[in-house]
C-alpha cells in the first residue's frame, strides 16, 4: 500500500513542478490561459494530493519523521516554495519581480526532489 502512495506522491511532484512551469511560461507571455478555470483549479487538486501522500508516508515514521533532517529540509524548502509561488504568480508588483520569483521557485523546487531523491538535506550542495 505504501508503495502505491509513494508514486501517487511521485506522479503529483511531477504534476505539480510541470503545471507551476507551464503557469510560469503563461505569466511571462501575459497569456489569457493563465486565467483559465482550470488552470486555476487543476493546481490546488493535485498539490492537495501531494500533500495528502506526503502525510501519509510521513505517517509510517510518526513523530520521527520529523527528526529527519531530508523532511526536515524538504518542509522548510516547501515553504519558500509556495511564497516564491505566490509572489511569482499573484503577489509580484512587477513583471521582473514575478519572473525572478518563477526561477527561484523551480530552483527551490529542483533542490526538494534532489533531496526527496538522496535523502540528504546537502544534496545539491
Amino acid at each position: 500500500m505504501m508503495e502505491s502512495i509513494k508514486w501517487l506522491h511521485v506522479a503529483c511532484a511531477v504534476l505539480s513542478g510541470g503545471g507551476f512551469f507551464i503557469r510560469g511560461i503563461l505569466m511571462m507571455r501575459e497569456s489569457v490561459w493563465l486565467q483559465a478555470r482550470m488552470v486555476k483549479v487543476v493546481p490546488h487538486v493535485v498539490d492537495t494530493v501531494l500533500l495528502v501522500s506526503a502525510i501519509a508516508l510521513a505517517s509510517q515514521w510518526g513523530w520521527a519523521a520529523l527528526q529527519l533532517p531530508w523532511i526536515l529540509a524538504k518542509i522548510v524548502a516547501l515553504l519558500v516554495y509556495i511564497g516564491l509561488g505566490v509572489v511569482a504568480l499573484r503577489a509580484g508588483r512587477s513583471k521582473r519581480v514575478r519572473v525572478l520569483a518563477w526561477l527561484a521557485a523551480m530552483l527551490v523546487f529542483t533542490y526538494i526532489i534532489a533531496v526527496a531523491v538522496s535523502k540528504n538535506p546537502l544534496a545539491f550542495f
